[in-house]
């Protein structure tokens, strides 16, 4: 058992993880201050020490976006992390809009400002329930960059508009009767094909394919 007052106090878990590829930090509690402060510490030292360049979450990918979109530097991102935060609105503020993620995110975008676009350390969620999101995402970055395929997202979205933002609901009627399965397979697809070609920064492609991913 070790003692835990420092970031000091890390170098045996530092030791322990080697060289590993990936490293996942389960939680005993879920929001706690102290839990989100060594995880904050245990990351900083995966990023300096280990050469991790991402941080996943369980987060929603849209949401997230706008935080890693933040620490990278983009103009759009805005100026304010807690702004930013308040995207998260899935989940109690508390979870996300908290004064120790904003304090990572202020950390993060202030190392990646010494470093080049590729090399940036980023930040992404996890979760698939933004189904809604991911898809009026698509709508807003592909009417300007792609008319075409945008229209093939708002079929998809014409698809899922009887269940009124409830997966629940959907996810049900699948088993037994309708499914939007086709109409997304055909989106994914396009989506997939056009991606790399679509104009903007170097994520927004990347960005477009995984919110498709999500249907």
């Amino acid at each position: 058992m070790h003692e835990l007052n420092t970031a000091k106090d890390l170098d045996a878990l530092m030791q322990n993880i080697g060289d590993v590829p990936v490293v996942m930090l389960g939680e005993a509690s879920h929001g706690t201050h102290e839990y989100y402060t060594w995880r904050t510490a245990i990351s900083k030292r995966l990023i300096q020490e280990k050469g991790f360049n991402f941080i996943a979450v369980e987060g929603d990918w849209p949401d997230c976006n706008k935080v890693n979109r933040y620490v990278k530097g983009y103009k759009d991102a805005g100026n304010n992390i807690k702004t930013v935060l308040m995207n998260f609105d899935r989940w109690p503020t508390w979870m996300w809009a908290n004064w120790e993620v904003a304090a990572l995110a202020e950390w993060l975008k202030e190392y990646n400002m010494h470093l080049p676009a590729d090399k940036k350390v980023g930040f992404y969620g996890l979760d698939v329930y933004s189904l809604w999101d991911s898809m009026r995402e698509m709508v807003n970055y592909l009417e300007k960059e792609d008319p075409q395929t945008a229209q093939t997202v708002k079929k998809a979205i014409q698809c899922f508009e009887p269940y009124e933002d409830r997966e629940h609901l959907y996810a049900r009627s699948a088993l037994t009767e309708y499914s939007c399965r086709d109409k997304v397979l055909a989106l994914l697809k396009e989506v997939r094909l056009k991606a790399q070609f679509l104009d903007g920064d170097r994520e927004a492609g990347f960005n477009t394919e995984q919110n498709a991913l999500l249907q």
